[in-house]
């Protein structure tokens, strides 16, 4: 079999040869795909979606929590490296390739999500859910996946698109401003010498779950909040983003002490925002 034959499904059946997990779980009975973006050059971290965290590949935990939420009904992972789409077959993951101008140091995530997208489309894909999962975030649970689809389908809400965020390490008041080696307040307004419990609390975006509507996914922009936004709270212990050699030790460390483990039963909060 060809790498083109292998790394594009020929239909939207999800046939067993590689593994792959047949489902019909679905969400307000419409069917949700999760997209598992892993290109092969990383350079700060080489190799880093295949390398080992906790006894498995990076690229496989997005996999194992997309396959253990009740929400999701087909995992995808979208890639440019034979080494990843081998390591997503054999866990049970379809793979769909990737174009080699999409799989750049600059090149943009949504711009991927697109290439998926029209790609399902194409060969029958009807979900109308799009969960995306990025093994540079490996500890999310089910719980966040299932919260960010929760909040997208709330018929109480009108959200097109949701997102994880975490209470952010340093007060946006605290950033600060170099000019020709003066420093200045970030915030015109803000003063940073005031005590952390005085200061505003901001929130980081995480890469732990995107999930929107496919058909609300803009043609155009680097946005993956789009049109009314919501937000869903996790823990720091959890919204560990992998990008440096130093992250990767600091997520091992999370696993030796036990502390991930211990930040699983937190309960996910969920919150509205905007753009």
């Amino acid at each position: 079999m060809s790498t083109a034959d292998r790394l594009f499904p020929k239909s939207p059946t999800v046939n067993s040869p590689h593994g792959v997990r047949s489902r019909q779980h679905m969400i307000c009975d419409e069917r949700v795909v999760a997209a598992v973006p892993a290109r092969g050059g990383s350079t700060t971290v080489p190799r880093k979606n295949v390398r080992t965290l906790g006894g498995k590949p990076l690229v496989v935990w997005p996999i194992d929590v997309a396959h253990d939420s009740s929400h999701i009904d087909r995992t995808i992972v979208t890639t440019d490296d034979e080494e990843i789409a081998s390591t997503a077959e054999q866990n049970g993951a379809e793979v769909v390739e990737r174009p080699p101008e999409l799989a750049t140091d600059d090149a943009l995530v949504i711009d991927a999500l697109r290439h998926l997208t029209e790609t399902l489309r194409a060969d029958g894909e009807t979900a109308t859910y799009l969960v995306m999962l990025e093994p540079t975030c490996p500890f999310r649970t089910v719980d966040d996946v299932n919260a960010c689809l929760d909040l997208l389908t709330d018929d109480d809400r009108t959200h097109d698109s949701v997102a994880t965020f975490t209470e952010a390490e340093l007060s946006p008041h605290r950033y600060w401003d170099i000019d020709d080696g003066v420093p200045s307040p970030y915030h015109e307004d803000a003063d940073p010498w005031l005590p952390r419990q005085q200061q505003p609390t901001g929130y980081e975006l995480t890469g732990a779950v995107y999930a929107f509507e496919i058909d609300a996914l803009p043609d155009e922009g680097t946005s993956l909040l789009f049109d009314d936004p919501g937000a869903v709270l996790m823990p720091r212990e959890r919204a560990v983003d992998i990008d440096t050699e130093l992250d990767f030790r600091f997520a091992e460390l999370l696993l030796e002490e036990g502390i991930y483990e211990r930040k699983n039963d937190f309960d996910t909060g969920s919150t509205a925002s905007r753009d």
